[in-house]
C-alpha cells in the first residue's frame, strides 16, 4: 500500500517522499481513506509514536486545499481548521510537521499559538490570515477574549493527545472552544488510551462518530518490553544508577512523580557524573527550549522529567523509559512508556518499585495487556563487564582519520609502551576508562530487594558482608571493628598506617576486611585490648574513631556491653589524629592538632 493509492494527492505525496516516508503506516492506512472521504466525525485510538499526525495531517492539508478552491479566501483568509493539543512541544511539533507535509500547497499557510511566547506576534500573524491554527487551549481562548482568532469558518477540528488534554484539566477549555465553532465542522479526536471522559466528548460533541482502533483499547505499544524491579526506598536512586549503568548506549527519560524529586534526581546524577538534566514545570520556558533541544539532538542521554513536562517532547530513538515509582493511573503508564519503540523500533519500560506498588502494576498488566517482567538488579560484576565490552566495542568502531598531531608523535608513543605486551596494554587501558566504576561496584552499598512474598533482603554485596562479619579470627589473633570503610577512602595501607600512628609500640596485624561503611582487622590477642584504648581515643576530622571487637558487634548485648566499656575506658580528652612526616602521600595532612571541634565540617576523605 502507497499514499497514492490511499487517496493522497500528489503535491502532498511528494512532500512524503522527499521526508524519506515511502509506505504508511498502520494507523494511518486505516484513517485516511476514511477522512478524505465523506466527511464524518473520528475517533482514533493508536498509541503514540504510531504516525498520528500524518493520519489526521495529510487529509486536514488536502480537504483545506479543496476548500480553498471551491470556496477561495475573500480578503483576508480566515482559518480553516484547528488542531488542538495538551502542550507547547506537541504544538510545534504537529506544526511543524503540517509545514513539511504543505511544502507544495502554498495556498495553505499554518500557525502554531501556544503560550511562553509572542501573543502580539501570533496576534500580527492571524490578521495576515492563515488556513491551519494549531494550539494549545489557553492561548487559544485568550485569543478568541481578544477578538483575534476567530472560529467561524472551521470546518474540522482535530483533538490530538485528547486524554492527555483531559488528565492536564482542559476540558472546560475545550467546551468553550467547541462551543465557538460551527455545528456542522467535523471532529477528529485522536488518543492513545480510552478513559470516561473521552466517551463524554464524544456524546456531546460528536455525530454518530466512526472508531478506529489500532491494536485494543488501552493496550501498550508491542514493541516495549516491561520489566520491574522491587526496592527499598532508600535503595530507589542505587537502583537507578545500576540500570543506568548497565545499559551503557542508554537514552532514555526517567519520569518521576513531582518537580522537586526530578531536580532532586537530576542533581545528584549529575554529580555521580553521568550526563542528564532536569525538565519540570518551575524551568523557564527558554530553560525548558535548551533542555529538550540538548535531548532531542542526543547531547543528553538521561532525561529526568514530570510527566507534564514531558508531554510533546516528540523523540523516535528513546531506548528505555524509567518510571523512579509508578503513576497513579493507568493511562499515565501507558503514555509514558510509549514515549520508546516508536517508528517499529524495540524500546525497554523500567519500573523501579517498592512492594506496596504490585497491586498497581497487577491492575497495569491486566488493564493495557502488557506482560511486565520482574528483574533482579544487575550486579556488580555484570555492569563492569558490561561496561567495560562497551568500551571495547567503541574502540572497534573508531574512525582511524588523519590527524597530524598524533601521527607525528605515535611512533614514540609506540616505542614507549613497546615493552608492555598486548594484555597487559589493554588491562591497563580498561583501567584507566573505568577505574571510577569498578572502584565504586567494588565496594558499592548492598541494595535491598523484596522477594516474591513482599519481604526484603540484601542481595549481591549484602551476602559477603555477612560473611565477613561472621569470620573468625585466626589462632592466636583477635578480631576487631572499625567504624571507618572503604566510602571513606579507607584502604588497607591506610589502615595499618593509621594503627601504628595511633597505638604505641610495634602491633602486628592480620587480615583486613573492608566493607563500604566499616572494616575488620586482626591483631593479636595480647595487643587487642591496647589497640582499642588507643584507637579509640583519637578523633579523624571531628569523627571519633571506634574501635571495638567483632564478635560483639552481633547483638544487642554486644552493644550495651560497648556502651559500658567506653564510659570505662575512654573518658580520657580524645586526640585529634596529627598530621606526621611519616604520612604517605599527604595521607591525614588535612587533619590538624588540638582538640576537634564537633561543629567542624565532616570530611571522610583518607
Amino acid at each position: 500500500m502507497t499514499f497514492e493509492e490511499l487517496g493522497v494527492s500528489a503535491p502532498i505525496c511528494q512532500a512524503v517522499r522527499e521526508l524519506g516516508y515511502e509506505q504508511p503506516m498502520p494507523v494511518q492506512e486505516a484513517v485516511i481513506p476514511y477522512l478524505l472521504g465523506a466527511p464524518i466525525d473520528l475517533i482514533a485510538l493508536a498509541q503514540t509514536g504510531t504516525g498520528k499526525t500524518a493520519a489526521f495531517g495529510l487529509p486536514l492539508l488536502q480537504n483545506v486545499e479543496r476548500s480553498l478552491q471551491a470556496q477561495p479566501n475573500d480578503g483576508v483568509a480566515t482559518p480553516r481548521a484547528l488542531v488542538l493539543c495538551p502542550t507547547r512541544e506537541l504544538c510545534l511539533q504537529i506544526a511543524d510537521d503540517l509545514t513539511a507535509y504543505s511544502k507544495h500547497l502554498p495556498s495553505v499557510r499554518i500557525l502554531p499559538v501556544y503560550g511562553g511566547s509572542s501573543i502580539e506576534a501570533q496576534i500580527r500573524t492571524l490578521r495576515r490570515g492563515v488556513e491551519v491554527i494549531v494550539a494549545t487551549p489557553g492561548r487559544l481562548i485568550d485569543l478568541m477574549e481578544r477578538g483575534a482568532a476567530s472560529l467561524d469558518a472551521i470546518e474540522t477540528v482535530v483533538l490530538d493527545e485528547a486524554d492527555e488534554m483531559l488528565t492536564m484539566g482542559f476540558s472546560e477549555s475545550l467546551q468553550t472552544i467547541l462551543a465557538q465553532v460551527p455545528q456542522e465542522r467535523h471532529l477528529l479526536l485522536f488518543s492513545a488510551t480510552m478513559p470516561r471522559e473521552i466517551s463524554s466528548i464524544a456524546a456531546s460533541y460528536m455525530h454518530e462518530p466512526k472508531e478506529i482502533i489500532v491494536g485494543t483499547k488501552n493496550e501498550g505499544n508491542k514493541n516495549i518490553r516491561h520489566y520491574y524491579y522491587v526496592v527499598s526506598a532508600r535503595h530507589k536512586y542505587l537502583a537507578l544508577k545500576r540500570i543506568a549503568d548497565y545499559y551503557p548506549d542508554i537514552y532514555g527519560i526517567i519520569f518521576c512523580r513531582t518537580r522537586k524529586e526530578t531536580q532532586e534526581i537530576a542533581d545528584q546524577l549529575i554529580r555521580d557524573g553521568y550526563n542528564a538534566d532536569a525538565l519540570h514545570g518551575e524551568l523557564s520556558q527558554a530553560q525548558r527550549d535548551y533542555v529538550m533541544q540538548k535531548f532531542r539532538i542526543r547531547n543528553l542521554q538521561l532525561l529526568v522529567a514530570t510527566d507534564v513536562a514531558a508531554r510533546g517532547l516528540d523523540v523516535n530513538d528513546l531506548t528505555h523509559v524509567i518510571h523512579y515509582g509508578l503513576p497513579d493511573d493507568i493511562e499515565s503508564y501507558t503514555h509514558r512508556s510509549g514515549r520508546t519503540a516508536r517508528a517499529g523500533k524495540m524500546g525497554i519500560s523500567i519500573a523501579i518499585c517498592h512492594s506496596r506498588e504490585r497491586g498497581r502494576l497487577r491492575d497495569i498488566e491486566r488493564i493495557s495487556h502488557a506482560t511486565i517482567e520482574r528483574k533482579h538488579l544487575p550486579t556488580g560484576q555484570a555492569i563492569c563487564e558490561k561496561q567495560l565490552f562497551h568500551l571495547a566495542d567503541r574502540i572497534e568502531r573508531v574512525e582511524l582519520t588523519e590527524d597530524t598531531t598524533l601521527d607525528t608523535v605515535l611512533p614514540e608513543l609506540v616505542r614507549k609502551l613497546d615493552w608492555i605486551d598486548r594484555e597487559e596494554l589493554v588491562r591497563r587501558l580498561m583501567l584507566l576508562e573505568h577505574r571510577r566504576l569498578l572502584d565504586y561496584y567494588e565496594s558499592e552499598e548492598a541494595i535491598e530487594e523484596a522477594d516474591d512474598k513482599g519481604r526484603l533482603s540484601g542481595e549481591g554485596k549484602e551476602g559477603k558482608k555477612r560473611d565477613k562479619r561472621n569470620a573468625v579470627a585466626e589462632e592466636g589473633m583477635k578480631r576487631l571493628f572499625i567504624n571507618f570503610g572503604k566510602l571513606d577512602r579507607m584502604f588497607p595501607n591506610k589502615l595499618i598506617e593509621l594503627i601504628n600512628k595511633c597505638v604505641p609500640g610495634r602491633v602486628k596485624i592480620g587480615k583486613i576486611d573492608l566493607l563500604p561503611r566499616f572494616a575488620f582487622f586482626e591483631v593479636e590477642e595480647a595487643d587487642a585490648q591496647e589497640v582499642i584504648r588507643s584507637m579509640s581515643s583519637y578523633e579523624v576530622d571531628g569523627r571519633r574513631i571506634a574501635v571495638d571487637y567483632a564478635d560483639a558487634m552481633g547483638s544487642g548485648d554486644g552493644k550495651n556491653e560497648r556502651r559500658s566499656r567506653r564510659n570505662q575506658d575512654f573518658t580520657p580528652e580524645r586526640k585529634s589524629y596529627r598530621k606526621g612526616s611519616k604520612s604517605s602521600e599527604g595521607a591525614f595532612d588535612k587533619y590538624k592538632g588540638g582538640k576537634s571541634s564537633k561543629g567542624g565540617k565532616k570530611k571522610n576523605r583518607w
